[in-house]
């Protein structure tokens, strides 16, 4: 892939770490509930966590990671992909920024999330539909993250796969966004319906635990 990598970086390279990263934003900013405690799994440096921060002042961010990088722009702490290292019902909402089909099973994850979120999960992945959905998306993947030590399991669900999971789980998805304008004016071949971001309700059984259980520590050590 070493042509199609340059040539990639070269059309897109500045919307990668640039534009792309202001829309996403934009698209995540509404979805926070005022004045929320929010945990950024999977975070990387924390820019798109720092980002929204900077419009959204009212919420705190803090992230964990399985590689922390030696600067982030947002305290970060790591885990070891699975559990999530904070008391239950901690944070009021939980992100995951491109990180879940990096994961053998996102199903674990999200259930860890659950168990921390007291209000609702913030979602921007993929869903596997269309035409050549799977290899654009592994190659933008392997473009993207191959120098950064990310695993790549290209573990990317179809649309109603993660619509069976939520419900199996019960999560309610309150939010589902295809068009997010990620890749203009390469949105044709690079963006299409390949995104999404989402929000998710946490079950109602958790949040009425949460009203009537005392005050949750902040975190585990």
């Amino acid at each position: 892939m070493g042509f199609l990598g340059n040539l990639y970086h070269r059309l897109i390279g500045k919307q990668v770490f640039g534009r792309r990263v202001q829309v996403l934003c934009d698209h995540i900013v509404p979805l926070l509930p005022a004045n929320a405690r929010v945990l950024d799994v999977g975070c990387g440096n924390g820019l798109v966590a720092h980002l929204v921060r900077e419009k959204r002042p009212d919420v705190e961010i803090q992230g964990i990671d399985v590689l922390v990088q030696d600067k982030t722009y947002i305290p970060v702490v790591p885990y070891d992909g699975k559990t999530i290292p904070h008391a239950d019902a901690s944070f009021d909402a939980v992100m995951f920024v491109d990180v879940l089909h990096h994961t053998d099973d996102a199903e674990v994850l999200l259930k860890e999330a659950i168990r921390v979120a007291r209000r609702a999960i913030i979602i921007k992945d993929h869903p596997r539909n269309g035409l050549l959905a799977g290899p654009t998306l592994r190659f933008m993947d392997w473009v993207a993250n191959r120098h950064y030590g990310i695993a790549l399991p290209y573990n990317y669900w179809p649309r109603d796969k993660w619509f069976a999971t939520f419900a199996t789980l019960g999560l309610t998805v309150e939010t589902w966004k295809t068009k997010l304008g990620l890749y203009k004016p390469l949105g044709w071949l690079f963006g299409r319906r390949l995104h999404f971001v989402d929000k998710l309700e946490v079950p109602q059984r958790t949040r009425n635990a949460v009203e009537t259980a005392p005050q949750p520590v902040a975190s585990v050590a």
